[in-house]
């Protein structure tokens, strides 16, 4: 067995002094949905509600012992990372220093506070992730403290790996596929390392968010590139640069085998597996179970691993997932209506709707003459044809009507 193998082992042992497996539980529900016998690793079910405290022990655990004197850690987060850092700095008994930026919701806030107690110091600093990130190495530098990198790490790539150790015991052999999320690479690096490591024969598909596929543009150059955030839902996956070390383990992935999801999409199913399983899933914890239908004919008969790799939903953030599901099934549009200014014109517009339209949202936002006033208005529908239907009508009768669902200047800034 490779050293990278027996150190996986020894990292998995390792962890038990800090919590049981994760579970590797049978999905009846979406293997019946898509033909295949379809498997569940709940990292969403660990004691941060993620894969992250895995290489944050690792990590911390090996520093440690090569210097016990060791004292202080620090690392940069606004998520998992930081969680896992908190957790890991309180079982040790260590000094922590979390910096996240001043945008972090509260919420994050308190749970890392939560999970690290008194052994950690939460420093907000910076508008923007570059800029924390910066201010926690300049304080290593300073202090003489470790930092703990989120991904890019050979102990942290090391620690994630422990996930496919934990379910090549559970399951008792190699599936035929492993669908995982890929962000920075740690998770993904160390599984693929573990699984060459022992020689399966499992076939890998990574799933990156569309707003941040920092390893596709990686694959095109045959190295990591920064790449512009073109939409954050995904924050524990929208990654503007792959790191370099995971990308040395990534880089002989086939590009077919990494699949780009949709934000709006993922919102579908985000939503899905909490109505329907019970399953809370953060966006990016959802990567793996997203990218099943359009898989439908690979996977077909095959026995197949999804990582659930984080279930730290924000239940705040549910009425935005439920619109852009909405949109992503065509169920929800939003228009400009130019409405006369005359009794009943209103009433001639509500006439037009269907029996499965509901008005959503209805707004005036000014009037441009005597004659005219321009009204925004958001329509749901049960059926996405329904709307085809409706702009016919709406048209036919001289209404001014522009769908500006699609418009990304006008939707952010009047929706």
């Amino acid at each position: 067995m490779s050293d990278f193998a027996e150190n996986a082992w020894a990292a998995t042992r390792n962890l038990r002094a800090l919590f049981p497996p994760t579970p590797l539980q049978r999905n009846v529900h979406l293997s019946e949905r898509f033909g295949a016998d379809i498997w569940l690793k709940r990292e969403d079910l660990s004691p941060v509600r993620s894969y992250k405290l895995r290489g944050a022990f690792n990590a911390m655990r090996k520093v440690l012992a090569a210097n016990p004197e060791a004292a202080e850690f620090v690392c940069a987060s606004a998520g998992n990372h930081a969680q896992g850092v908190a957790f890991v700095c309180a079982h040790f008994g260590v000094k922590g220093r979390i910096y996240m930026p001043v945008t972090t919701p509260e919420q994050k806030i308190m749970k890392t506070k939560t999970f690290g107690g008194a052994a950690v110091e939460i420093v907000l600093t910076g508008d923007f992730f570059d800029q924390t990130l910066a201010a926690a190495k300049a304080d290593c530098e300073a202090r003489g403290a470790h930092f703990l990198s989120p991904f890019d790490d050979p102990d942290v790539i090391e620690g994630q790996a422990s996930v496919a150790v934990e379910m090549i015991e559970e399951m008792g052999r190699a599936p035929d596929r492993l669908i995982l999320p890929v962000g920075g690479g740690g998770l993904s690096a160390g599984m693929i390392s573990f699984l060459d490591a022992i020689g399966a024969e499992t076939k890998v598909t990574l799933v990156e968010p569309a707003g941040g596929a920092s390893l596709t543009a990686a694959l095109k150059t045959g190295a990591p590139q920064t790449i512009p955030i073109t939409d954050t839902f995904v924050d524990g996956a929208a990654v503007a640069r792959i790191g370099d070390r995971t990308f040395e383990v990534l880089r002989r992935v086939a590009p077919v085998d990494v699949k780009i999801a949709p934000e709006n999409r993922i919102c579908v199913t985000i939503q899905e597996m909490l109505n329907i399983e019970g399953i809370v899933l953060e966006p990016a914890g959802a990567l793996s179970v997203d990218v099943l239908d359009e898989m439908r004919d690979e996977i077909a008969g095959q026995t197949v691993v999804c990582v659930t790799s984080g279930g730290n939903f924000d239940f705040e953030r549910l009425p935005e997932v439920k619109e852009r599901a909405q949109n992503w099934q065509g169920l929800k549009k939003y228009f400009i209506l130019r409405l006369p200014q005359r009794p009943g014109a209103l009433r001639d517009f509500l006439d037009l709707l269907g029996p499965g339209d509901n008005i959503a949202r209805f707004e005036y936002l000014k009037k441009n003459s005597r004659n005219f006033g321009s009204v925004l208005i958001g329509i749901e529908t049960d059926d996405p044809a329904n709307f085809d239907a409706m702009i016919a009508r709406v048209t036919a009768r001289g209404f001014g009507f522009r769908d500006i669902t699609t418009d990304e200047v006008l939707a952010d800034f009047l929706i």
